[in-house]
Parts: structure tokens; sequence; C-alpha cells
């Protein structure tokens, strides 16, 4: 009984607050929303912005820079219009950032260098994929019969199918 009401006390006791609950402001958001992708509250806002498909550590960095918003604070700290700002400069990342920072250059209908994000970047994939398979090169070829593309050893290594191992002799009855 004493050791629960000294648990009780603890919990109550605002000078033991986890680091974490004295991290978040009153108005901390545990999922924010940005480019159809919920992004977990308690993390920073660079490695937040990673959990976007098509947004790695550098074009992270380049987005936070770029919207001058602190580095190192718990994204579900930041203000309305510091997260709309940033969605803002995602969604239209093609228009702010580099080429050379694209993950879509040089597109084979359009020409220019975009980047995307999300579930159109997955089906954008899939249709370079067929392309290749469809004009019937070296790499799409490759993608038919589900092997390695870019020129890594198959006879050690990448190996699939069912596991060939050493099988031990089955022992006659009656003999030990």
């Amino acid at each position: 009984m004493a050791d629960e009401k000294k648990e009780n006390a603890d919990v109550k006791d605002p000078a033991k607050q986890s680091e974490k609950e004295k991290d978040q402001k009153d108005d901390f958001k545990y999922i924010v929303r940005i480019a159809n992708t919920d992004l977990d509250g308690d993390k920073v806002v660079v490695q937040a912005l990673t959990a976007i498909k098509g947004i790695g550590d550098r074009v992270a960095k380049v987005v936070v820079n770029r919207t001058k918003i602190p580095k190192n604070e718990k994204i579900g700290n930041l203000s309305d219009e510091d997260i709309e700002k940033l969605e803002n400069f995602v969604l239209e990342l093609s228009d702010n950032t580099p080429g050379w920072l694209m993950n879509k250059q040089n597109d084979v209908w359009t020409g220019e260098d975009i980047h995307i994000l999300g579930s159109e970047m997955e089906m954008r994939i899939q249709e370079d994929i067929n392309i290749l398979k469809k004009i019937r090169c070296y790499r799409g070829i490759r993608h038919e019969k589900g092997q390695k593309v870019r020129g890594q050893r198959t006879k050690a290594h990448g190996r699939t199918g069912l596991t060939v191992g050493v099988v031990k002799k089955a022992q006659k009855p009656g003999k030990t």
C-alpha cells in the first residue's frame, strides 16, 4: 500500500515530470498532417519530414533551412502558420529547389526536373519499370525475371527460392 501511494505521489509531482512533457507546449499536436502524410509530433522537424515519401535527410534539411524554422524544435510544438509554411514549401518543392536536388530529373514525358511525393512516386516508379519492360531493354528484362538490375553478382548473393542445406542421414531403428 505504501508503494502505491509513493508511485501516485510521483506522478502528481510536477517537479518529476518526464522530459517529454517538459518539451511540449500547451497546444502540442501529437499528429501533424503534411502532404497527405501523418507525422509524429514527438519528432524533431527534420526527422519528422523524412516520413513523407520522396523526402530524405538532405531535402528535409533544405526545407527547414529555406523556411527558417528551428530544426531542433519538435514538429508538434510548431504553430499553425509554421506548419502551413512547411506544407506549402514541400508541395512546391519543384519551384523552390535546384534541379540537382529533385528526385525525378529529366522526366521521360515532360523533360523537366520535378520532385514527386507520396503515392504518386510509387506509381511513377512502376510506370517507369513497365516502360523498361515494354521496350525490352536489359534492365526491363532483369525486372521481369526478378533478378538483380544494377550489376550486382548473382552467383553467390541474392539467391531466392528454397534453401539447400545439409540433410542428416535417417537413423535406422534398432541400431544405437
